[in-house]
């Protein structure tokens, strides 16, 4: 863990108050504080802007810059948070099946997520995975269904692998894959530099934006703007210009873009 990590600046930025312990009482109250108050988000990636993971990069931008970030600075910020608590934390990646159909192959280890020792548990703390974010830790237990705040979750068994998934509209849905193997930062560097600059991979061509607090996911994806609340009411509508867009990146987001929202607009109304 490095030494320049600011855990007061970080704990002021998720608004969290509370006491500070190796704890799963602290590991659960941080985790739904941090997606609550840091969105996850791929502006950087969408405007040609490098994606940065050392601790210095991490801090200007999610902590003290009004910013979010995908799931290598989300897991990168919360693990170096964890550590100077005084937490266990083992890096690991993961390979993303949730738009996949079944049966597809399986693609690179491009997801980062962590691995948290508690008491002798070790329990899955994941606040990067944008498709779905999630508000709680979870038990490394296989086979048991995992209900949290806003969501169920279940770990399966697949060969060798692991397999998340969350129950949506009255089934299973798989979200990655994964094994127990440590990454190295030379493993999460190409993956990062893979997803952040390929034509072919979704964040160089779409706005993608999350936010997960105890009373609503919302997410935005390009011009349509989510927001599903915990009593299961759903709304939907479509940002129709640049001052709407502007709007929900500050008020539902927190957001302050890199570049000017009109540029922004361009891109995914284009798209």
């Amino acid at each position: 863990m490095a030494d320049d990590f600011d855990l007061g600046a970080y704990l002021a930025r998720i608004g969290y108050g509370g006491s500070a312990g190796p704890d799963l009482k602290t590991l659960s109250a941080l985790r739904a504080a941090h997606v609550a108050a840091i969105p996850f988000e791929s502006l950087d990636p969408l405007t040609g802007r490098p994606v940065k993971l050392d601790l210095d990069a991490l801090q200007a931008k999610l902590v003290r810059g009004r910013r979010g970030g995908y799931c290598f600075e989300q897991n990168h910020l919360f693990r170096a948070a964890l550590q100077a608590i005084g937490f266990e934390v083992t890096g690991l990646g993961a390979r993303v099946v949730w738009m996949s159909p079944p049966g597809a192959p399986l693609g690179p280890r491009l997801h980062m997520l962590l691995k948290v020792d508690v008491a002798g548990a070790s329990y899955l703390a994941d606040v990067g995975f944008g498709a779905h974010l999630q508000d709680a830790p979870l038990r490394l237990e296989v086979g048991v269904e995992q209900p949290t705040g806003v969501a169920r979750y279940r770990l399966d068994r697949e060969g060798e692998l692991l397999a998340l998934a969350v129950h949506q509209a009255g089934d299973w849905r798989r979200a990655y894959v994964f094994d127990l193997t440590p990454q190295l930062p030379a493993d999460y560097a190409v993956a990062n530099w893979f997803t952040s600059t390929s034509p072919d991979f979704l964040f160089t061509s779409m706005l993608v934006a999350e936010r997960l607090t105890c009373d609503a996911r919302y997410n935005l994806v390009n011009t349509r703007l989510t927001e599903r609340r915990t009593d299961g009411t759903i709304s939907e509508r479509m940002l129709a210009s640049a001052d709407g867009l502007a709007a929900a990146l500050d008020a539902v987001f927190g957001i302050d873009p890199p570049v000017p929202v009109a540029e922004l607009f361009a891109k995914i109304a284009a798209a």
